[in-house]
């Protein structure tokens, strides 16, 4: 039972530092990377569709995006989805492709960066927390009812602070490799 709580812990754990991972690839970095389109949405014939879904986006090179358009009627709206975007990007439309270089960043604009990387790192670490939070009071109340020894109930805690700390140990170093990326010029 004990076991069970605690791998439902830990795979609520790892959904916090793959969200982290997933918010942390759509800063941009002053680096191209095709995860900076990710949150793009193209109104495809009336259906708001994921910019992936209907082009190919590739990194020819380090400073430029290189958009892929399948079906060329859709060009325009790309366009106009990545301008609403607001990614600080000006797309370059030519034919049924879209140039997007990306401009190298400020410091004052790197340093905003670094702050807004830290605030979600925390919220990640507070949410690791919150969870550690519930499973622990869960573990105080089968204590109460009787339902486990307060040997396994103390083992289950320490158990719990492991997975914890492993967990916030994976967001700061995660945070870390980003910060990095973006002093990086």
């Amino acid at each position: 039972m004990i076991k069970e709580i605690l791998k439902k812990t830990e795979e609520k754990m790892q959904k916090c530092v793959s969200n982290l991972k997933h918010e942390f690839a759509a800063i941009r970095t002053g680096r191209a990377t095709p995860a900076l389109l990710d949150t793009v949405k193209v109104n495809y014939y009336g259906t708001l569709t994921p910019l992936k879904q209907v082009a190919s986006i590739t990194v020819p090179q380090a400073n430029l995006l290189l958009v892929r358009v399948w079906d060329k009627t859709v060009v325009k709206e790309i366009e106009k989805a990545i301008l609403k975007e607001d990614l600080g990007l000006m797309p370059q439309v030519e034919g049924e492709t879209i140039r997007i270089p990306i401009p190298p960043l400020s410091e004052e604009r790197r340093e905003e960066l670094v702050k807004i990387v830290r605030r979600i790192a925390e919220e990640g670490r507070v949410s690791i927390r919150a969870h550690r939070r519930h499973t622990r009071e869960q573990i105080e109340e089968m204590k109460k009812k009787g339902e486990i020894p307060e040997d396994d109930a103390f083992r289950a805690e320490k158990d719990l602070q492991k997975l914890t700390d492993t967990y916030i140990e994976e967001v700061d170093k995660i945070l870390q490799m980003k910060e990095k990326e973006i002093r990086e010029e």
